[in-house]
């Protein structure tokens, strides 16, 4: 048996996968249409003093996981670390449809859906930083298309694939940098207003693809190490551990930097946002507790962070801590209401409705529906043909 064979996802597992996303996709958009069909906008919890719920959170949460993938698919693809090969394919391939989920659930929650595929690009707005948010995603996606259809021939090498590849890591960076800066520039919004988000973007985009990378890895090989290609075995066992447990302690030092500027702030529209929305709410605090703190004590123990059990876990309460991180940090730069300030009183109240869940699990959905399918007509575990004669010459050598 080959260890293409391996991979349940190909198999009757698989299509039952396949086929239970696709029903939860299909039963949560048809909710989300009917819903704003018949009530427009007001279906969401939003208002005009909190424009940005939890649709735009999950957005965000989507479009930074994808960003991180991009950066990690660029240690082989960009800079040489041929040892991450096993790991490449399927992380460009997540970054592709991360993305794509990410802006069906953004296409969702405007107004007008269809809108914004002649209103953004021909109005040229080029002084909005939502305009060149558009432009550089889109940029990002032809360019993630374009990698993908170079390494599914093979051409993995190529002065031109290498060229692609480079173009691909800027992209990723200019994109993920400029949604930084749609909030760190408002200075209207003291929470969000920071000139060092885009780092701090940059580190929580591949924490997240990080987490992505790993569970998904291991749910094609039915959560088992032992049935994955010699490869993808060696960069989960060696290298990955390492830099996820070293971009999560990344993550931790700087909430907790925030944190400390927050509190200690002269500014109580920052300071009320950390004392009073975000360190009192349990959710914020066991978020941050199970989602971070936790994972990075695991992935620092030597003999844990190798363990597969342990990194599964790692990477699931880690979607959960930084899917909450995205949704305290969109939510709470709003909930100071604008203009007045804290002279008024009156924290904005905000709960996500029945319709902005039915669209962050129809994105949820659409990502796992693609993955299988991806996963089902795809060799993502696939690498230069070269490396994989060696590897398996070195399989054979052992047996």
């Amino acid at each position: 048996m080959t260890m293409s064979d391996n991979n349940v996802m190909k198999g009757g597992l698989g299509t039952g996968l396949l086929v239970l996303s696709a029903l939860i996709l299909i039963g949560s958009f048809g909710y989300v249409m009917t819903q704003l069909m018949t009530h427009g906008h007001a279906a969401f919890n939003v208002s005009s003093q909190l424009p940005w719920g939890q649709p735009i959170s999950t957005y965000l949460y989507f479009a930074l996981a994808s960003s991180g993938l991009g950066l990690i698919a660029s240690l082989p693809l960009v800079f040489g670390f041929k040892q991450y090969y096993g790991i490449a394919k399927r992380a460009i391939f997540l970054a592709f449809i991360i993305l794509i989920s990410g802006m069906a659930v953004l296409a969702l929650e405007l107004g007008h859906t269809f809108r914004m595929l002649w209103a953004i690009p021909f109005n040229m707005q080029i002084q909005s930083a939502m305009f060149w948010m558009g432009v550089f995603y889109a940029a990002d996606l032809l360019f993630l298309l374009w990698k993908f259809q170079k390494m599914e021939a093979g051409d993995w090498d190529s002065k031109n694939t290498k060229m692609v590849g480079i173009a691909s890591f800027l992209g990723v960076l200019l994109a993920s940098g400029n949604l930084a800066l749609i909030f760190g520039m408002m200075s209207m919004r003291p929470f969000w207003f920071d000139g060092s988000l885009p780092i701090y973007f940059y580190l929580t985009a591949v924490t997240s693809g990080m987490a992505a990378l790993f569970f998904f890895s291991y749910m094609a090989y039915g959560f088992d190490r032992s049935k994955m290609p010699q490869k993808l075995q060696n960069a989960l066992n060696n290298g990955l551990p390492k830099l996820f447990a070293a971009v999560l302690g990344l993550t931790i030092l700087f909430v907790a930097v925030r944190a400390i500027t927050g509190l200690y702030a002269n500014n109580p529209e920052v300071y009320h946002v950390w004392a009073d929305y975000l360190f009192a709410s349990p959710v914020y605090i066991l978020s941050l507790l199970l989602g971070l703190v936790v994972p990075f004590a695991l992935m620092m123990s030597r003999t844990l962070r190798v363990n597969p059990q342990v990194q599964i876990l790692v990477s699931v309460l880690t979607f959960g801590g930084l899917f909450a991180e995205r949704y305290f940090f969109v939510v709470g730069g709003q909930v100071i209401p604008l203009f007045q300030g804290t002279w008024a009183w009156n924290m904005i109240q905000y709960t996500p409705s029945a319709t902005e869940w039915a669209l962050t699990i129809m994105g949820s959905a659409m990502i796992f529906t693609l993955y299988v399918l991806g996963e089902k007509y795809f060799n993502l575990s696939a690498v230069p043909e070269q490396l994989e004669e060696a590897a398996e010459a070195e399989a054979r050598a052992t047996a």
